[in-house]
Formats: structure tokens, C-alpha cells, sequence
């Protein structure tokens, strides 16, 4: 389990894009508005899939 900081997630229709592109790419994730992050449950791979997802609808993603 991996879990990514967005900073700039500050709505749900920001959690709304997010997840339906995670969805489509075939990631295990839930997504969390309040604390802004993201978490994998997945490889290495599936962490970079998800942060280059992110990265293509304008968010910057952290892993912690």
C-alpha cells in the first residue's frame, strides 16, 4: 500500500476525474478528499501508473 499526497485535490469533483481515470487504468486505490491523498494497493508499476495518471489531469502527486 502506497499512499500519495495531492495537494491540489481540494473538491469532489477533483476525487470525480481522479478516480475514473484510476478506474480506467485498472488500479486497486480509494481516494480520500479530507486528507488529500490517494492510496495504491499495488507494485512499484502500478504506483508510477498512477502518478503519471495524476500528472496528466494536472495534479501534482507525492508519494509519502
Amino acid at each position: 500500500m502506497t499512499v500519495i499526497k495531492v495537494a491540489d485535490m481540494h473538491c469532489e469533483k477533483c476525487v470525480e476525474r481522479i478516480s475514473k481515470l484510476l478506474k480506467e487504468e485498472g488500479l486497486d486505490f480509494s481516494v480520500n478528499l479530507s486528507e488529500q491523498t490517494v492510496t495504491i494497493n499495488g507494485c512499484a508499476h502500478c504506483v508510477k501508473t498512477a502518478l503519471e495518471a495524476l500528472d496528466d489531469l494536472g495534479f501534482e502527486g507525492v508519494v509519502e
